[in-house]
């Protein structure tokens, strides 16, 4: 494999990120308060970055797990099957999450945490310990393993604290 097929199948995760990201800035340049921007960040990252790369590695893992397997560096087993419907059900809370309260966001985003933190784990583990430096394993992987929970959170958290800052708008009579 070339550095430049290396870069590009390791890169193919920060898509999932950096799509969601374009998609918010572009959509809130013009948003008419912090509040609304901020509700359509959280749902481009809900459903982009966490629904969306989910259900990516639900289908990936599911209809070519061969592929899967190359790509992480390992021989294929019967625990593919099992990221599958894990990334399944990571899949369904990120769309879940695009109208969700900010409560349940934070929920979402820990859950979803809790996982890919310990997949992010998992492949640095294999990378230092065992010299796996497959594309499927390191770079892109790790940084959206890293970053779509936390950043789910965070947005759920600033939203929090925005609702509670701001005055209600009082009702019209």
């Amino acid at each position: 494999m070339t550095t430049i097929e290396y870069l590009a199948q390791s890169a193919v995760p920060l898509l999932f990120v950096v799509v969601p990201a374009i998609g918010a800035f572009v959509r809130t340049l013009h948003s008419p308060s912090r509040q609304a921007a901020l509700e359509t960040w959280q749902r481009w990252w809900a459903i982009g970055a966490l629904g969306c790369s989910s259900l990516w590695m639900t289908l990936a893992f599911l209809g070519a797990p061969d592929v899967m397997s190359t790509a992480i560096g390992f021989t294929r087993t019967p625990f593919e099957f099992e990221i599958a419907f894990a990334n399944l059900g990571l899949a369904i809370m990120g769309f879940r999450a695009a109208s969700a309260s900010a409560r349940e966001r934070i929920t979402i985003g820990l859950g979803a945490g809790m996982f890919l933190w310990g997949a992010a784990a998992g492949h640095l583990y294999q990378w230092f310990a065992n010299g796996d430096h497959a594309p499927g394993n390191t770079g892109g992987v790790v940084i959206t393993d890293l970053l779509i929970p936390a950043v789910l959170i965070i947005l759920a958290r600033r939203a929090q604290r925005l609702s509670t800052a701001e005055p209600a708008t009082p009702a019209l009579v």
